[in-house]
């Protein structure tokens, strides 16, 4: 039995003045999904979300959630979703624990079990060591794990995280990201951020989002194999290598080149990228014998989501 349809949006338009920011887009996402929603400033990204969570109306379309139209049910469906803006609206002068009081009693949580729904988030957020801190005082993890607490604390079965670990140490990265995959197995997540191995770390689909239209919508693995340009050359070079990259940039199949490492400016790692439909390896052979230069090592790379990221909405 497939999964549950949480969001549907169908041909979502939405203009502010003369400017279209959502161009017709159509997305679903199902229950368990882990959904990463890239695009690059001004796309339409915030807008789509914004539109999810009935804080903006639509011009044209339909978008649910939990089968609800989000203009006739905005109260029901907020109450469907949990968000965590990039910078979370703390009260910085409260103590955690009275902060997650505060929104258990926003959320209109009962009273009798208040109690059982607080220990649960701080439970799964981790936050039992600093409960009876000031949130002044709390670590930029501890900020987020408080702000991923709080939009959790009614149980929402939709969770909007945005840059959720910007700002954080590797370390909590890490944990943050085991979070949200332990979170992803029974809730819809959706993660809108900019650093892109976050995605391919923890999410399950990736939609990319460009000049307010998708543009695409797959697997991390999938967008991959649907790159349009050909494999990147990896390639390692020993010799005369100053202007190297110039010089490289000029071979007739080369669509661009990326300087990876540089060694006392005698020996350097470089990334190629062909022009479409280009076998550009015997070009390097012979460019290396032309400069002489000694080929160490050349090899080919697939693209990474960061490539198909640029390419499509550069």
């Amino acid at each position: 039995m497939p999964a549950r349809e949480m969001i549907s949006v169908r041909s979502l338009v939405k203009r502010y003045g003369d400017v279209v920011a959502v161009r017709g887009i159509d997305l679903s996402v199902r229950q368990g999904e882990i959904l990463g929603f890239l695009g690059p400033n001004g796309a339409g990204k915030s807008t789509t979300i914004k539109i999810i969570t009935s804080f903006v109306r639509g011009d044209a379309g339909e978008v649910k959630v939990a089968g609800m139209d989000v203009k006739t049910h905005s109260l029901e469906v907020r109450r469907k979703i949990g968000y965590l803006p990039e910078t979370c609206p703390l009260y910085h002068e409260m103590r955690v624990i009275d902060f997650l009081k505060y929104i258990a009693e926003m959320r209109a949580i009962p009273s009798a079990g208040r109690k059982k729904q607080i220990s649960r988030v701080v439970d799964i957020c981790g936050l039992g060591e600093v409960l009876m801190k000031g949130i002044s005082e709390l670590s930029k993890g501890y900020r987020q794990r408080t702000g991923l607490a709080q939009a959790m604390i009614h149980e929402p079965d939709i969770l909007l995280l945005d840059e959720p670990t910007s700002g954080l140490d590797p370390n909590q990265i890490v944990e943050i990201r085991k979070l949200i995959k332990e979170i992803g197995r029974e809730k819809t997540v959706i993660l809108s951020t900019h650093i892109l191995p976050e995605v391919a770390a923890t999410c399950g689909r990736v939609v990319i989002i460009h000049q307010g239209e998708i543009v695409a919508d797959g697997t991390v693995e999938d967008l991959q194999k649907q790159a349009k340009e050909g494999l990147l050359l990896s390639v390692r070079l020993k010799g005369r290598l100053e202007g190297i990259e110039k010089r490289l940039s000029e071979i007739p199949s080369v669509e661009a080149v990326k300087q990876i490492s540089l060694l006392d400016g005698q020996e350097g790692q470089f990334e190629i990228r062909p022009k479409k439909g280009a076998d550009l390896a015997e070009e390097i052979f012979h460019f290396a014998v032309r400069e002489k230069l000694v080929l160490k090592e050349m090899h080919p790379r697939g693209a990474s989501l960061e490539d198909v990221f640029h390419q499509l909405t550069r």
